[in-house]
């Protein structure tokens, strides 16, 4: 089974090309998924507990945790330390499951997969990649997006720059909807054709 690491920075697009894997029938992990579970389950109580005042009616309130955490690289290695085991565990799980009932492809969604070592965990690395133009004008759409919120999130991201040339794939994201679905299908044709299982069970 090919385990393939899908990443990208803010704004590029990974989620929707993470969509596309999906309606194909490929089982696609979403780490964000995984920390948002962590977040309403178990970890809550950890979390409030490390920063007091983020939980709201049982579950991690996720812009009053960011406010506490953004800019500070402490309390940013707090967290981090609390939910990454979490998440890797979730991953795990994830794919032996997928293993286990047969799948040649999965993927492996991780917005921060080359700035936390995340490659060397996967097979190979997918990179969901804009125009920075393009980029910028989608977060700052985002409601509550702001300049500044944006270059510190910006401040945690490997610059894409960086992450195109680690990749194995580039999907680019900055046309039309439809080029970029026609580019993820003929990837998972290419991984079945090396495999040898069909497109809808990948």
């Amino acid at each position: 089974m090919i385990v393939a690491g899908l990443t990208g920075s803010i704004g590029m697009g990974k989620s929707t090309v993470a969509g596309m894997f999906a309606e194909l029938g490929v089982p696609t992990f979403d780490a964000d998924h995984a920390v948002r579970d962590f977040y309403a389950g178990e970890g809550a109580k950890a979390i409030e507990a490390a920063f007091p005042g983020v939980m709201v009616s049982g579950h991690i309130d996720r812009e009053r945790l960011g406010a506490r955490v953004l800019g500070d690289a402490e309390a940013l290695r707090r967290l981090e330390g609390l939910v990454h085991p979490a998440v890797a565990q979730a991953r795990a799980q994830f794919v032996e499951q997928a293993a286990a009932s047969g799948r040649r492809l999965v993927i492996v969604d991780v917005p921060l997969l080359l700035e936390t070592g995340g490659e060397t965990r996967v097979d190979l690395v997918i990179v969901a990649s804009a125009p920075e133009s393009i980029q910028r004008a989608r977060v700052l759409a985002r409601t509550g997006m702001i300049e500044t919120k944006l270059e510190a999130i910006l401040s945690r991201q490997m610059p894409d720059a960086d992450k195109r040339r680690r990749a194995h794939f580039i999907i680019d994201t900055g046309g039309r909807l439809e080029t970029t679905r026609a580019v993820v299908g003929q990837f998972v044709r290419a991984i079945a054709a090396v495999t040898g299982s069909a497109t809808r069970h990948a």
